[in-house]
């Protein structure tokens, strides 16, 4: 059965949360006679502890609700989230083993919500304050004309996207860049000094990409891989292309 990648993510941390208020809970109980015997408000001051942590986690939960709802426009602490991924990932991932939930779903369960929060933040941006990046793999292996430190060498055979996107990038006006790995794509982003950052990359690179730049807004495009991973892999133009006009500021749009 085909899952829903929108409700997903909120799922599992719905789940997590639900199995630390089982721990925490149980801990608590099986520590109350020796934190009473240290002290007799230690109890009531772990209890409060918890507490605290449990209403901001359900909030959090709740507003992870709303962004997959008709209601997403109203959401709110967009910032908490990639924390709290963070947080409850080990339980998230534990949850999807248990409901036979792959990894991959699950990362991409959380580009589709990051790319709805990035949706509903109003961004534009000039399209010369847009990096655009890409795996290496998206190039022809067979090529050799090697692009990843300058984009410029490709020739636009045809015979991979690479070609295609440089074009892109050329008429529409933004930063394209091609990498072998996210350390390169991290010093990128520190050089160049983007305001808004669109991956292209496979779903564990773009979940751990869009962790990693976090505080600078970014979105993430699946790449498609009709070979595998990480070999003669390739892109939805279209997407992409979709993707970036979302986001840009057109030149009538400053005209006007």
């Amino acid at each position: 059965m085909k899952k829903n990648t929108n409700f997903l993510l909120p799922l599992l941390m719905f789940l997590s949360i639900l199995s630390l208020i089982i721990i925490i809970a149980g801990i608590g109980k099986i520590s109350y006679l020796g934190l009473r015997e240290i002290s007799v408000g230690l109890p009531t001051f772990f209890l409060g502890i918890c507490i605290i942590v449990f209403t901001i986690l359900i909030i959090i939960l709740l507003d992870l609700i709303l962004i997959v709802s008709p209601l997403a426009k109203f959401s709110f602490g967009h910032k908490y989230i990639y924390q709290s991924v963070n947080l409850l990932f080990p339980f998230i991932l534990l949850w999807g083993r248990i409901l036979k939930i792959s990894r991959r779903n699950i990362e991409k369960s959380f580009i589709t919500l990051n790319n709805t929060l990035m949706k509903y933040r109003s961004l534009r941006v000039h399209p010369n304050e847009l990096l655009v990046i890409s795996p290496h793999c998206l190039q022809l292996a067979a090529c050799q004309y090697k692009i990843t430190y300058d984009i410029n060498n490709c020739h636009q055979c045809g015979r991979c996207t690479i070609g295609a996107m440089l074009k892109m990038a050329r008429e529409i006006g933004f930063n394209f860049e091609v990498v072998t790995g996210g350390t390169l794509a991290r010093k990128l982003v520190r050089e160049m000094h983007p305001k808004l950052v669109l991956a292209i990359a496979c779903e564990r690179d773009l979940t751990g990409g869009i962790q990693d730049v976090y505080p600078l807004p970014a979105v993430g495009v699946l790449n498609i891989r009709p070979n595998g991973p990480c070999f003669n892999t390739t892109v939805d133009l279209k997407q992409v292309r979709t993707m970036i006009e979302k986001f840009i500021i057109k030149n009538e749009d400053t005209t006007q």
